[in-house]
């Protein structure tokens, strides 16, 4: 919002929330209507085709914003503002949607209005031609003098300050204005399609193709990558005065008061108003740099649903915990797309982010939580790490940790299966194992002297056994193998600790995956579940407390993070993750995957050391 907000800095339906969409709901049903019950040559075009259309716009703006963010995550890249994007950005832009909304009602309006604007032809060639120049002239030249206006001290306070509060800009950045702002542009966009509507030169084409046009530079502008090709202004030297770049425009949002231009920059060279270094910043960002990482993260998808998730899919969506079991209903129609996924072959870059003098990448495999559980695509899986895993170590990445089930027992031997075929790799492997183990035993209220262990057990689960019983708290299990295992490393003074017993009698318990409903319904209420597993235990206790899977609140100064972790709170990141940051912070110069791990006191005092904090 605004500094100062102004009158009709609300949109009308902000109050609807995600509801909002129900105010096209009587024209998208008229529109449903005639195509049931009209004959298909009494059917307008025109008017059938404005729902789609903006269906199309949120779409067309949606794959931008993946691009742009898949584009900035790189390391190779032509990022132009190389600053952090945090979450407050993210939620301010959260209505980009709004403006597609507006301008859906007015194309209704108009239909209803303006006679001339019904059973248009599809194409007109003169009509274009007419739109086009209307856009050049008076468009552009209205715009120009308009947002001069808005940067003075009265408007800017009011109203345009609410856009500039993005210096990292967005695609989508650039539809981010107070309601009444967008009435002024809605009226200027208008000058083009109603002249050719009420000249009667008006098609189908040419008003869907404007607005495409309005949609695809207002994405160029702001995406933050350069893109436009050089040859393109060598071949035609003029483009330069009838074509912005996004650097061009991006300096508008580093500097504020130069390169105005709507899209054509002609009228910032008549008024001098082109900040002098845009030819150089162009070309700087054209040529890109590479950057190199120190710490890569390699995850994996979940379910279905999880690749809009991802910090490359919906923000929205990515901004906010995974749930499952978010009522995301649209979505399901286009879960189909991520069965592609299946078959590439390659992890690909979803995130980076920098902490104090490390730099980290997140890198998912395209495979989801029931293939890793497939015997069949185990091999497959497998391959996939290690292609990850020497790409990292090829490009001088010093660590690498492995998270959720890239790090499985049953499918590499906790990372172990890598370092025997490649023993002389020269980045790290860390599993995060360590942490793990010490946030779930700091995790415990220190007056606990009884713990029950249950689920699937886990050398997290072994190690954090071995450091409660040495701490003299009573562990009881179930499982036979495991505590027979187990009992045989505690020293003796300790293995006193450990229960074998079927007792449900204690206030904590802590659970691995596995954990049966019915087995949690004979806990005591209030029990405390804190997990030892990377996936969350199932709530079905209201009367009990669950904790999130082992994780971390991060320092404030740890930055670019505007992209919630799977089911983790924002600003909240998983052991594993920070594991490597850790070890790469500390300058450690040792694996942690199979059975090497860390001690758990030194991990945690590391961890605290550098800002990161409990969660619960």
């Amino acid at each position: 919002m605004a500094s100062r907000p102004g009158l009709l800095t609300e949109w009308p339906w902000q109050r609807l929330g995600n509801f909002k969409y129900v105010v096209l709901a009587p024209w998208a049903l008229h529109g449903l209507y005639l195509l049931a019950t009209q004959e298909r040559k009494k059917w307008d075009l025109a008017y059938l085709l404005i729902l789609p259309s903006l269906l199309l716009r949120m779409v067309h703006s949606q794959v931008w914003i993946s691009i742009s963010r898949f584009q900035n995550a790189r390391s190779k890249h032509h990022r132009i503002v190389d600053k952090s994007l945090e979450f407050e950005q993210v939620d301010r832009e959260r209505n980009w949607d709004d403006q597609i909304i507006f301008n859906g009602l007015l194309f209704y309006l108009a239909f209803m209005y303006i006679p001339s604007g019904r059973n248009l032809p599809l194409w007109r060639s003169d009509g274009a031609l007419l739109i086009a120049l209307l856009h050049m002239g008076p468009v552009e030249f209205l715009y120009y003098w308009f947002h001069r206006a808005l940067h003075h001290h009265f408007l800017y306070t009011r109203y345009h300050s609410h856009h500039h509060a993005s210096i990292v800009t967005e695609p989508i950045t650039s539809v981010i204005h107070p309601f009444a702002e967008h009435i002024v542009y809605f009226l200027l966009f208008s000058i083009p399609t109603l002249t050719a509507t009420l000249c009667g030169t008006a098609s189908i084409v040419s008003m869907i193709g404007y607005i495409a046009y309005i949609d695809f530079m207002n994405n160029l502008g702001h995406c933050n990558f350069e893109i436009i090709p050089k040859w393109l202004f060598t071949v035609f030297p003029p483009l330069k005065y009838l074509m912005y770049t996004p650097s061009f425009h991006s300096l508008h949002h580093t500097q504020f008061r130069v390169n105005y231009s709507l899209f054509m920059p002609f009228y910032d060279y008549v008024y001098g108003t082109v900040d002098k270094s845009s030819d150089l910043l162009y070309e700087s960002a054209l040529e890109g740099k590479e950057e190199q990482p120190d710490v890569v993260h390699l995850t994996h998808l979940t379910s279905f649903l999880s690749i809009y998730h991802l910090r490359v899919g919906f923000a929205s969506l990515a901004s906010k915990p995974y749930d499952p079991k978010t009522p995301i209903f649209s979505l399901w129609p286009l879960a189909w797309i991520s069965i592609i996924f299946m078959w590439i072959n390659d992890s690909f870059t979803v995130e980076r982010n920098n902490f104090e003098k490390v730099k980290m990448q997140t890198w998912a495999l395209p495979r989801f939580k029931f293939q890793y559980g497939l015997l069949s695509a185990r091999d497959a899986i497998n391959d996939l790490v290690e292609k990850a895993i020497l790409e990292a170590d090829n490009k001088g990445i010093k660590f690498l940790t492995l998270e959720l089930l890239n790090q499985a027992q049953e499918l590499n031997g906790s990372g172990e299966l890598y370092l025997q075929k490649y023993p002389k790799l020269k980045l790290r492997i860390v599993d995060g194992s360590s942490l793990a183990a010490a946030i779930v035993v700091n995790s415990i209220p220190p007056e606990t002297r009884k713990v029950i262990l249950t689920g699937n057990q886990s050398k997290v689960a072994y190690r954090v056994t071995i450091a409660l019983c040495q701490k003299g708290v009573e562990v009881t299990m179930r499982q036979k193998n495991d505590y027979y295992m187990i009992k045989s490393q505690l020293p003796e003074n300790a293995s006193s600790f450990l229960l074998l017993s079927n007792d449900c009698n204690a206030q904590v318990w802590l659970v691995g995956d596995g954990l049966e409903d019915i087995q949690q319904r004979r806990a005591p209420k209030g029990t405390l579940f804190i997990p030892f597993s990377w996936f969350p235990t199932k709530k079905v206790r209201k009367d009990c407390i669950y904790y999130t899977t082992p994780a971390m609140k991060i320092p404030k100064t740890f930055e670019n993070m505007h992209s919630c972790e799977n089911w983790l709170p924002r600003r909240v990141m998983s052991a594993s993750r920070i594991a490597g940051i850790v070890h790469a912070l500390e300058g450690w110069n040792s694996h942690e995957c199979g059975d090497n791990m860390q001690d758990l006191d030194k991990m945690w005092a590391a961890a605290l050391r550098h800002g990161f904090l409990p969660v619960n």
